[in-house]
Order: C-alpha cells, then sequence, then structure tokens
C-alpha cells in the first residue's frame, strides 16, 4: 500500500496541564508591570497586574451572585473590556462561559440559554442595529418584575438574572460597577478556595457553532483544550512578552477568546482590541500607532486592510507574524499581506469550533509556497488522518476527509450526545467534513467542504480550485464559487465576484479569459458581481445562503 494519509505532530512540546485561571496568574507573577491588555476604543489600559485586580474583583463578584463550579453564564456583548474580564474571572471560579453571538436575535438567544441553561448573563447595551436591552425584556417580560438573581421564569427557568454593561441600564438589569462593588461580600480565601478545587479536564466554555440547518450545537471545551490550544499556536507564532497582537477577530469565536487572549496570556504577549467591531482603518491605524508585532484576520478583513485608500498612511513596519483563519486563504492575498503589510512570518491556521479550534498550521520556517498553498501540518500533539467514504485510511495524494484526533478535540456537544456521537467516532477522531488531501511531508491542502463539491455531468469540481484560479486575473479582489441545481448536468457553477476598487470587469470578458485558462466544465455558467458577500461575524462565507438568492436571481430572470 502507499504511504497512508496519517500524521502525528511534534512530541517535543509539553502540554499545559494546569487552569486557565493558573496560566492566568503564573504570567501575572511573571510580568506584573508590563502591558497585558489595550482596549483602544473605550481607551482603557492594563498592566498585568493591573488586569489581574479587576479580574480576580469581578471572579469574587460572580461567587456573590452565587454561581457554582460548573454553572452557565452568558456573555452576549461585542469586543470590550469586560469581555476579556468576564472570560479570566468566570474560568477562575469554574462557571462554564457560554459565548453569544453579538449578532443573534430574540429566537437564537432564546435557544442558546434555554439549550445551555444559562443561570446568568451578562450583555451589553446595544450592538449595531440590535437593541439587546429590548431582546430580553421582550423575552423575559418577568425580568422587569423581579429582583436581580430572583428571576423565575417558565420559558427560561434557570435564568436568574442579567448583568448590563450600560452605565444606567434599565431596573430590571444588575449594573457592572452594582455587580464589582458586591466582591466585597467574599473573602479573597473564597476564591482562592474556589481555584484550587477546579480541574484542567473541567469543561469551561460553551460556542454554539453556526450550523446551515438544524439548530446550532453547543460544543463544550475544556480549561485543558483551549489553554493548550492558543499555547500552541502562540509558540508557532514565536510569540513573547515583547509581541504586541492587534484582535480585530470577534472575542465570542475561537479565533478571538482561543487564539488571541489565551494565546497571549500563555506567553506574556500584550491583547490589543481596536475596536467593538471589524473596521479595516481602525486595525491599520492601530497597528501602526501601537507598533504591532502582530495581527490577526480572515481573508475579508485582510482584502479589506489591503485595498483600503488611506493604507499608505499607516507605518505597518512593526509587524513580523499574524494569522489568517477563519476561511479559505486566498493565495494571491497571502503575497499581498507578506509584501505590503510586512508579515514575512504570517501563518495559516485551520480548524474548527469542536477542535479548539486549531488543528493544522504552517510555520514561520516554512517555504512561502507552502504557506500560500497547504494549511501547513499537524499541530504539536495532535493526529491527523484523511478517509474514504467508509473510514479508510486513503494514501497520499488521495482527496478524502480529513479528521483530528488529540488534546483540542471537544469534551462534545452540550447535552446532544446523538450529535457527539456522529461527529466523534469510537476511536475519538473527529470528523471535520472538509474534503482535503496529504502531501508527502505530511502538508495537507483543503479542497473544500464535502457539501461544498460541485458535480456537474459526472465531473467532481472542487470550488477551492476555482476560486484560487479566478484570483489570479488582476481585476478580482475576492471570489467565491457554488453549485447550483441544473436538470440537464445536474449542477451549475455559479462564481460571485468581487472587483478591487476601480476595476471594471464585464461577464463576458471573465468568461472569455476562463476559457483560455481552464477546462471547459469548469468554466462558471454565471456570474454575479457583488460588493460583499453574505457571511457570519466571524467572516465565514454563507456559501448555503450563496446558493439560495442565486436560485432565486436565476429564477426572476427565467420569469423575467
Amino acid at each position: 500500500m502507499n504511504h497512508p494519509s496519517y500524521t502525528r505532530g511534534r512530541q517535543d512540546k509539553d502540554l499545559l496541564a494546569m487552569t486557565i485561571g493558573a496560566a492566568f496568574d503564573a504570567t501575572v507573577a511573571r510580568l506584573p508591570e508590563r502591558e497585558a491588555l489595550v482596549v483602544r476604543h473605550q481607551g482603557l489600559r492594563y498592566s498585568w497586574r493591573e488586569l489581574a485586580e479587576v479580574v480576580e474583583r469581578h471572579a469574587r463578584a460572580l461567587l456573590a451572585l452565587g454561581i457554582e463550579s460548573g454553572d452557565r453564564l452568558g456573555i452576549w456583548a461585542p469586543n470590550c473590556a469586560e469581555w476579556c474580564i468576564t472570560q479570566f474571572a468566570s474560568a477562575k471560579i469554574g462557571a462554564i462561559l457560554v459565548n453569544i453571538n453579538p449578532a443573534y436575535r430574540s429566537s437564537e438567544l432564546e435557544y442558546a440559554l434555554k439549550q445551555s441553561g444559562c443561570r446568568w448573563v451578562i450583555c451589553a447595551d446595544a450592538f449595531k442595529t440590535s437593541d439587546y436591552h429590548a431582546m430580553l425584556l421582550g423575552l423575559v417580560p418577568e425580568l422587569a418584575d423581579a429582583e436581580p438573581g430572583r428571576l423565575q421564569c417558565e420559558r427560561l427557568p434557570e435564568l436568574r438574572g442579567v448583568v448590563s454593561l450600560a452605565a444606567n441600564p434599565p431596573a430590571a438589569f444588575l449594573s457592572w460597577a452594582s455587580l464589582q462593588a458586591s466582591a466585597a461580600s467574599v473573602p479573597v480565601e473564597a476564591l482562592a478556595e474556589r481555584q484550587a478545587s477546579l480541574q484542567f479536564d473541567d469543561p469551561i466554555n460553551i460556542q454554539y457553532t453556526s450550523g446551515t440547518t438544524g439548530f446550532p450545537k453547543g460544543a463544550t471545551l475544556s480549561h485543558y483544550n483551549i489553554l493548550n490550544n492558543g499555547y500552541m499556536v502562540g509558540e508557532s507564532l514565536g510569540l513573547t512578552e515583547h509581541d504586541r497582537l492587534v484582535i480585530p477577530v470577534p472575542l465570542y469565536h475561537c479565533f478571538g477568546m482561543v487564539m488571541g487572549n489565551l494565546g497571549c496570556v500563555t506567553h506574556g504577549s500584550t491583547m490589543i482590541y481596536p475596536s467593538d467591531a471589524f473596521d479595516p482603518l481602525t486595525t491599520l491605524q492601530t497597528v501602526a500607532e501601537e507598533k504591532a508585532t502582530a495581527l490577526y484576520g480572515v481573508p475579508t478583513m485582510f482584502i479589506a486592510e489591503l485595498d483600503h485608500p488611506r493604507r499608505g498612511e499607516f507605518d505597518l513596519s512593526s509587524l513580523r507574524t499574524g494569522i489568517m483563519a477563519g476561511a479559505t486563504c486566498p493565495i494571491e492575498v497571502m503575497r499581498r499581506v507578506i509584501r505590503e503589510m510586512h508579515m514575512s512570518e504570517v501563518q495559516i491556521a485551520y480548524g474548527m469550533t469542536e477542535t479548539s479550534p486549531v488543528s493544522l498550521q504552517t510555520g514561520p520556517e516554512d517555504e512561502l509556497e507552502l504557506r500560500v498553498t497547504t494549511v501547513g501540518r499537524t499541530q504539536p500533539q495532535l493526529e491527523s488522518k484523511i478517509v474514504d467514504s467508509d473510514g479508510r485510511i486513503v494514501p497520499r495524494g488521495t482527496i478524502g476527509e480529513l479528521c483530528t484526533r488529540g488534546y483540542s478535540v471537544m469534551l462534545g456537544y452540550w447535552n446532544n450526545p446523538q450529535a457527539t456521537a456522529d461527529a466523534i467516532d469510537p476511536g475519538r477522531w473527529m470528523h471535520t467534513g472538509d474534503l482535503a488531501s496529504m502531501d508527502d511531508n505530511g502538508y495537507v491542502c483543503i479542497v473544500g467542504r464535502s457539501k461544498d463539491m460541485i458535480i456537474r455531468g459526472g465531473e467532481n469540481i472542487y470550488p477551492r480550485e476555482l476560486e484560487e484560479f479566478f484570483f489570479t486575473h488582476p481585476a478580482v479582489a475576492d471570489v467565491q464559487v457554488i453549485g447550483i441545481p441544473c436538470e440537464r448536468y445536474g449542477e451549475e457553477i455559479v462564481a460571485w465576484v468581487m472587483l478591487h476598487p476601480g476595476h471594471e470587469l464585464g461577464e463576458e470578458q471573465l468568461r472569455a479569459w476562463a476559457r483560455e485558462r481552464i477546462a471547459h466544465f469548469k468554466v462558471p455558467r454565471h456570474f454575479h458581481f457583488v460588493d460583499g458577500f453574505p457571511m457570519t461575524v466571524t467572516g465565514k462565507i454563507q456559501k448555503f445562503r450563496m446558493r439560495e438568492i442565486s436560485i432565486e436571481r436565476l429564477a426572476q430572470v427565467q420569469s423575467g
């Protein structure tokens, strides 16, 4: 048999056998006066000692609410200092932090709170077009008359109260300031006793996956899962206490709270939040003014930064590294990030929420071609394999489903044993649903989602391949390829195309250009020129929504 598509990551880096609280305390003790957190839009800066003081106060305040180890604590807010403080305070008392997507509306909020059994929720007052106070009062009218901590609600039977980050919230909500004041009623010894009782295998975080069908599932992650993943990502980047990481990605997702916050905590690096939500200009300003050495983002963020008309005003020469992840990383965008943003050591990371999230990563020593054409090799202390539809390992170079095993695999989906069994097989392999191939040196190339593969007239067509091809056109800034139903061929190809500012390109021009360069059956039947793509808050492209829109548009044209 040919060499199998299986690899085990390096074993020379030990895993951290400690809780998140213990890791946080260790960094505070080592670097008390170094800058820990900068929150630009709130005008806040904390040294590690100062951050430790507010985290401890918040942890004692949460104990004052009666929150026990294993209780679920929801947080529904955009990026802010309070989010970070809550992350570490909840870890110190063993409360399971439930990350609620800032874009959720009432029905999604109700599902997450009920399914996880949240006892308390910490929320912002509003974000973009969402009025969080109004949504909560509409969902839980009993809040208006309940004393904080004594809420009784049939719709959400386990919820006891809501803390608001607003300076003067409605009477129904406990204010952040009032909560902090309650810390005085809890002795320091009580917090130390609680923290000492925790185990690193305890669940500490629930993240709801943005499923395209059915209800979201709550990936349940332990201290061990996410602390070590943040640590290993930071190790690959070579982070130290001298690094300053700009984090424009959402904290509610693993990219922000694990690869960002925990990657910094385990290495003593500075966490920098440019704004409450991504803005390319603010991110560029922050990198320049804070002399950042590292920057995170999904491809659409980097594209927006590269194409911003004012980019040339900002000195980005302090940058050396960072991560592009969360979606397919176009080769041409990667080359521009290295060349134009000075990120010579930028890396690609691949993973999923259920694997904490990173399972494959390129390295700073990898040649440019590997960093722009693969997602790297298996992370230290993890295993990867690629299997066929029968679950058998395929030979190197053969496309199959990518599976991950090791410390990063979630404990399971919260209160959903069937979904857990469907995702994690008896050998504890997490099935990703992604199609991939592995080369002779263990580098993995992601071809696409198994459900996204297009079968046109019996030919298998991988959207990733076509997307990379169209990126080579000088006018194309971003592109996404999908398949839609077709009576004659089974499926037809549709390309959604964003152009660089100042460029013009017609459908027939692009089609003619493609016909000269790729096989005829790969040339899209339809092109949609757009200003943006439907996507989640984390920057993941919603291809299912693109299919729906494309089908609707085609039907309108045909009936028109």
